[in-house]
């Protein structure tokens, strides 16, 4: 069985996961905030890239923490930490050999758009949060789209629900 890996986010009404590369996701709301941290412990390793973590600032507690980063001097101080510039089937395949069946993909654009390019994300939960950014960063760079089924919607407070999606497949785009 391979590892499942679940693209977990909190965007705008207008489909924005950030204002600018350093927003610090403080509005996403509290039941998200939840939701993160339930999610992330069952699924015990999460995976983001270094903007992500930078604006976190260190290693969530109680799960693998896996920054995807092309810097090769970023060097781990934390035993949950782990910086790497391997693939994301490398990474997946490392998980799978220690025995974890599920990842949790935070962000931001980029590792989504590397992931997604490669097929690589079963899943995506999307926290619809009632602002709009009027500009800022979609959830993929440009030139990736997908096919998607509804598994479910989640009210998670009175403000906010999670669409919880099955990814069929990636593509593409192209012009």
């Amino acid at each position: 069985m391979a590892i499942k890996t679940i693209l977990l986010m909190a965007q705008t009404l207008d489909g924005k996961i950030a204002k600018h590369p350093d927003h610090f996701p403080d509005w996403t709301g509290k039941a998200d905030k939840q939701l993160f941290v339930r999610l992330t412990r069952r699924a015990g390793a999460i995976i983001m890239g270094s903007k992500t973590y930078d604006t976190i600032g260190k290693p969530l507690p109680g799960r693998r923490n896996i920054v995807m980063t092309r810097n090769p001097d970023r060097v781990s101080q934390w035993e949950n930490l782990i910086y790497t510039s391997q693939s994301p089937q490398a990474i997946l395949a490392g998980l799978e050999k220690e025995g974890f069946h599920e990842v949790v993909l935070a962000g931001g654009a980029r590792i989504n758009t590397l992931f997604a390019e490669t097929g690589l994300i079963d899943e995506v939960m999307v926290t619809i949060t009632p602002m709009i950014f009027g500009s800022g960063i979609a959830m993929f760079e440009k030139g990736v789209g997908g096919q998607l089924s509804l598994l479910r919607v989640i009210p998670i407070d009175p403000e906010r629900v999670c669409l919880h999606y099955r990814f069929l497949d990636t593509t593409q785009e192209t012009g």
